[in-house]
């Protein structure tokens, strides 16, 4: 028997596919007393632990009490130069990437400090449960490698890119068409495909890259098998507004992508707030992502996003923190967050449902669900534990949950990282809380 092998036994709860399309009951497995067998960084089993203790009798077994065992949360949207000013004090879109985006930004031009930075962001991410996020780096290509490094040193499956930039931003954040281009080929050469790290090619919106730029992202985009593209989308009408001034020649936002060839698979587009029927279904067809972003589109005002008609199109979505305009690293928050969100559309957000976007929903959104997302034998041992007794709150709470929907609902509404007990990452544990 491997000496490797190692098992981890608490309630267990993993999605297995969407609720929107198999319906709630058959989107989840959950094993009350469970076993969850992990092996060189993979799950080799998951079960009952009555059935397989006796089968593995000389294994290690961590035991959890009060605790459940969920798959690693998957953050599809997020910035980690921004870390420094989450909770600035809001503004509409525009006037606060004005005033405190860029000028944070500035800052990662130093490695050192991009370094500090990644470092503090990635252990927050970790804090707070999330084992896979899509990251937006800052326009300074040693940003990225800052945070690779960071990355690679705990063995994450992350995925990030240096932010391409030509005009309308400041001169101390712009490149050119053809250092963004030059840039971001030696960083997808140094680090796409090392260990669990994938690149993402980041023009940061249109408005901030000439159509020359945009270009040679697509060129790019095409050039790699396996690259991301991220960006946002349809955040804020006057941003719309502007990009119909910028891009005359185009009939709406996502056209512009479309038309430089910046969407398909493993295209993310943060926010898509205020969508068109006809930009949906082009999300659909193409394979693309929208990152759903509760807590920064609240947060700036943005607006609320359609979860459902995003659905009814068959359009890929994740779940974002966005940080920082979004107000936490916990994804139990943003999907607290969510759930507010559909309330005031009249809509509902099931707790199950809650569990797909933060972890299945956010595998399938980066054409990552074959080796992330749920339990099944083989995938990645990235997995959460998450504490009933977290607070004398959520502790008295969970005495009145009568079924593990109530539990689940209570733990994204109350939740926050102090309901994160422990992290593993490839098996390794990445967080434990003091």
């Amino acid at each position: 028997m491997s000496t490797n092998l190692k098992a981890y036994r608490a309630a267990i709860l993993h999605s297995l596919a969407d609720p929107a399309v198999v319906g709630v009951e058959a989107s989840y497995e959950y094993f009350e007393d469970g076993l969850l067998l992990v092996e060189d960084g993979q799950v080799v089993q998951l079960g009952h632990a009555a059935d397989l203790l006796p089968k593995h009798k000389a294994v290690e077994v961590v035991e959890y009490r009060n605790a459940l065992i969920t798959p690693g949360f998957i953050d599809t949207h997020i910035h980690y130069p921004q870390t420094g000013m989450i909770a600035s004090y809001g503004e509409q879109l525009l006037d606060w990437l004005n005033t405190y985006t860029f000028p944070t930004e500035q800052q990662f031009a130093d490695k050192a400090h991009a370094s500090d930075v990644a470092g503090i962001f990635l252990k927050e991410l970790l804090r707070n449960g999330t084992t896979t996020a899509l990251v937006f780096g800052s326009v300074h290509k040693q940003s990225v490698d800052a945070f690779f490094e960071s990355a690679q040193a705990l063995n994450l499956r992350m995925i990030a890119g240096k932010v391409l930039m030509d005009r309308n931003a400041p001169d101390y954040l712009t490149d050119t068409p053809e250092s963004g281009y030059a840039d971001s080929k030696e960083l997808i050469e140094r680090w796409h495909g090392k260990g669990r790290l994938h690149y993402a090619v980041t023009p940061r919106f249109a408005p901030t890259s000439t159509p020359e730029q945009l270009a040679l992202a697509g060129k790019l985009y095409r050039e790699y098998p396996g690259l991301y593209m991220h960006t946002h989308l349809s955040e804020n009408r006057k941003e719309i507004e502007w990009v119909k001034e910028l891009f005359p020649e185009r009939k709406g936002y996502l056209d512009v992508y479309d038309h430089y060839q910046l969407i398909g698979a493993r295209s993310v587009f943060a926010h898509g707030v205020h969508l068109c029927d006809e930009e949906c279904k082009r999300l659909a067809e193409t394979g693309s992502a929208v990152a759903f972003c509760p807590t920064s589109n609240l947060f700036l005002g943005s607006g609320l996003l359609d979860l459902q008609a995003l659905e009814q199109h068959g359009v890929r979505v994740g779940l974002g923190t966005d940080v920082g305009a979004g107000t936490s690293f916990s994804q139990l928050q943003s999907l607290s967050e969510a759930y507010k969100v559909m309330q005031l559309q009249g809509k509902k957000l099931d707790p199950f449902k809650s569990l797909y976007l933060a972890t299945l929903g956010g595998a399938n959104a980066l054409y990552l669900d074959d080796k992330i997302g749920n339990f099944e034998s083989g995938k990645d041992a990235d997995f959460v534990v998450l504490d009933y007794q977290a607070t004398p709150l959520i502790a008295y709470r969970m005495q009145q949950a009568k079924t593990l929907a109530e539990k689940l609902f209570a733990l994204t509404i109350l939740g926050d990282d102090r309901a994160v007990r422990e992290t593993f990452a490839a098996g390794q544990s990445v967080h434990r809380r003091d």
